[in-house]
């Protein structure tokens, strides 16, 4: 069986770490430097407005990216501070730039996961996790922040996180998409943070806009949203599909699916890919397609259903 064409991913970024880099009128990216398989080139901060602005993600507690947001803003009032989801590479950081701008800080909400632990479970991504980060203001869909000329929404999109969000910039057409979507890899989806069926429902909710440009929380911009969605739609249903053909072939965990299903992928992904993997399998046990013995996990065993 051939593995799922992927959507066309860009990987062309050049993160120009310390540097403010101007994207679009009234909005400018910084990059962490901190590279991983996950992160890419790293963490992108955005500086949105002119004389007060708003910050879209401080990052990770950093103090060269620390240094540089502090010079990007020089003269320059931060109303706000809006965090996208509460994974260690996006919001740590907000507690140093809120105690030095006296900014107000919004979010969906804390870190929380996307289903209760099983009995016996542990979180593979708990020390990724920011649990001490809390909003001065909860976000709910359609909520919105407003500064010098700039107006931020709130557009819920969980999957990626529970508590993940993007920002839609109003009356310009930018969304900052954050980890939901990224021009240069799909997003983790790993339980019990995410859920692979809110993430396919936040895709769609996405599909509904008419942004024209999306700026993610990693890598560069995603040029045509509408055709990029539709591909990652189009690879994760690809990707569903696959999960059933290893389990109609007899495959029974997971850790030989994702050796014929990812077999072209970074084995040093390999675990993220396991856990994506899960993300499909509770989603199918929710439709009913396939079935297990007690609760779903890395090592249970999965057959079709009936």
């Amino acid at each position: 069986m051939k593995d799922s064409a992927p959507p066309p991913f860009d990987t062309s970024f050049d993160p120009a770490y310390g540097v403010a880099v101007e994207v679009a009128p009234g909005v400018q990216r910084l990059t962490v430097n901190n590279p991983s398989p996950f992160t890419f080139h790293g963490t992108n901060s955005y500086i949105v407005g002119g004389r007060s602005v708003a910050v879209i993600d401080p990052g990770p507690e950093d103090e060269a990216h620390f240094s540089a947001l502090m010079r990007a803003l020089e003269g320059r009032e931060v109303t706000h501070i809006a965090v996208s989801h509460t994974h260690r590479d996006h919001s740590p950081l907000t507690r140093r730039l809120k105690e030095a701008t006296g900014a107000i800080v919004v979010a969906e909400g804390p870190h929380r996961a996307a289903r209760p632990l099983h009995a016996g479970e542990t979180n593979p991504f708990a020390e990724s996790a920011d649990s001490e980060f809390r909003p001065d203001i909860a976000l709910g869909e359609g909520d919105r922040v407003e500064g010098d000329g700039w107006t931020l929404s709130a557009v819920l999109t969980p999957g990626h996180t529970a508590n993940h969000a993007a920002f839609a910039l109003d009356g310009i057409g930018i969304l900052f998409s954050a980890d939901h979507v990224m021009a240069w890899a799909t997003s983790i989806v790993a339980p019990p943070d995410g859920a692979m069926s809110d993430y396919m429902a936040s895709l769609e909710r996405l599909l509904q806009r008419d942004d024209r440009m999306f700026f993610p929380g990693h890598g560069g911009p995603v040029a045509d949203p509408p055709a990029f969605l539709r591909a990652l739609r189009t690879h994760r249903r690809m990707r569903e599909r696959a999960v059933l053909e290893r389990i109609k072939a007899g495959d029974r965990h997971i850790a030989d699916m994702v050796k014929a299903i990812y077999r072209d992928t970074d084995p040093r992904l390999h675990g993220a890919a396991g856990l994506s993997v899960l993300a499909h399998i509770e989603d199918l046990l929710e439709k009913g397609l396939i079935a297990t013995e007690g609760y779903p996990s890395l090592a249970a065993a999965y057959e079709l259903a009936g």
